[in-house]
């Protein structure tokens, strides 16, 4: 990636124009971190740009933005610039092409504003973003508050670039977040939902959500998460620990998390605020369920597909079912290994029982089974809706309880062949649904 990056930059200064890496990736090189993608700024306009890469296509002329691809990668080749008043909090109204020094100040933060020239090999830093990197503290260029009502996504990327990197935000720009998290809103659920991803899968999520929280923008993005932190985990109060800190202990004890997971784990525990109680015997009854209606309005708000509501409230409506393992029968444990995203499902019952301080023995028999159920190929169901037709039966809702108990036998080893589900069904399912004539 740094090899065909240096290519473009190359071709732009034989071409006359200067060109750095730009941003994230400088910092992360100063790092000794592999960015993840690398910018380049230019001299160039967007018209030189698309010219001398004919496989480029603009990605917002408007603000000197060209895409280029080169070996199998692609760049983002932006031209210097300076913006004027950002009227709808994302866009500037207008921007004006300059010089590095002062693209440079355009920038969110110091620590992203830097250049590096990968020709001489030299650094080329206006905002003093090195000595920042060397205090490890993240700091906007410029007034904190100018650079949030900018761009008001900056408060969230400003927590995730400290949780990421282990970096503090300063008092000034912490103290800008706090004035400012109530228009956090101002700015599309798609880019939030962007934005708490990164956060929530990558580094130290239980640490970002103390920061949204602390900062007030919890409040305002999870109102429903802020809530529980007035709610206690157990009826009893054992722990002394409330649902928000035990969903922020889940979160932090994730590993390789994914999307749905990180969102499933978070949230798992959101139903309880509105299934507490102070009788013991109904506190928190039916929280799964009531949760899961709440985490589908989550996460249609936050615009997730389908595809991902569908994962995270199938995490949250069914993940007390594995905590009763020691009395389900062994078909039941396999029915619910079958599960699909069963890897998901597992995890969030660990660090559940971790953050409850409860045991993984049941964890344990979960994975044993689970290692057992791989090795050896599904069973196909001993007889279908074509046998019972043949005994006698009649199509209906008889058949699904009919073949259900079946595979349950099966499943438990009781029944091991077609003739067994057969002699089973005709001893021991009533009459009623058989065809008369």
């Amino acid at each position: 990636m740094k090899r065909a990056a240096r290519r473009i930059v190359t071709k732009l200064r034989l071409h006359g124009h200067e060109a750095f890496f730009a941003g994230g990736c400088v910092r992360d090189l100063l790092l000794r971190r592999k960015p993840t993608d690398i910018d380049i700024a230019t001299s160039a306009t967007p018209e030189d740009v698309l010219a001398l890469f004919p496989k480029s296509r603009s990605m917002g002329s408007q603000f000197g933005v060209v895409q280029v691809s080169l070996y199998g990668n692609l760049y983002e080749v932006a031209t210097f610039r300076s913006d004027s008043e950002y009227l709808d909090g994302r866009h500037p109204s207008t921007v004006t092409f300059c010089g590095p020094e002062e693209d440079a100040r355009r920038r969110d933060f110091t620590i992203n504003g830097m250049f590096y020239d990968p020709i001489a090999d030299r650094l080329i830093d206006y905002v003093r973003g090195r000595s920042d990197i060397q205090k490890r503290v993240i700091r906007t260029i410029g007034n904190p508050i100018s650079r949030f009502e900018e761009d008001k996504l900056r408060m969230l990327r400003a927590i995730r670039l400290s949780c990421s990197l282990g970096f503090e935000i300063i008092p000034d720009t912490w103290n800008a977040i706090q004035k400012l998290a109530s228009k956090i809103l101002q700015v599309s659920a798609e880019r939030i939902r962007d934005e708490l991803t990164k956060l929530f899968i990558g580094p130290n999520p239980d640490v970002g959500l103390d920061l949204l929280y602390d900062g007030g923008l919890l409040d305002h993005i999870l109102p429903e998460m802020a809530e529980t932190r007035h709610i206690p985990q157990q009826p009893e109060s054992l722990t002394g620990m409330n649902v928000f800190a035990h969903s922020r202990t889940a979160l932090g004890l994730l590993r390789n998390s994914s999307t749905a997971l990180a969102f499933g784990t978070l949230l798992h525990d959101v139903g309880k605020p509105s299934t507490f109680s102070e009788d013991k015997t109904q506190c928190f009854k039916s929280h799964a369920k009531v949760g899961a209606k709440i985490v589908e309005t989550i996460c249609r708000r936050l615009k997730m597909s389908n595809r991902e509501v569908d994962k995270v409230v199938d995490l949250v409506r069914t993940h007390m079912n594995f905590f009763p393992a020691a009395q389900m029968p062994l078909s039941k444990l396999k029915r619910l290994l079958f599960k699909s995203n069963i890897g998901d499902h597992l995890e969030l019952y660990r660090v559940n029982c971790l953050s409850n301080r409860k045991s993984l023995d049941n964890h344990s028999r979960y994975l044993d089974i689970l290692r057992e159920l791989n090795q050896k190929p599904k069973q196909p169901p001993l007889i279908g809706g074509k046998d019972l037709i043949e005994m006698g039966y009649l199509p209906g809702p008889v058949f699904a309880e009919i073949l259900r108990k079946v595979e349950d036998l099966q499943l438990d080893g009781i029944l091991r062949t077609r003739k067994d589900a057969v002699d089973f069904v005709k001893t021991h399912i009533p009459e009623e649904g058989k065809n008369q004539t």
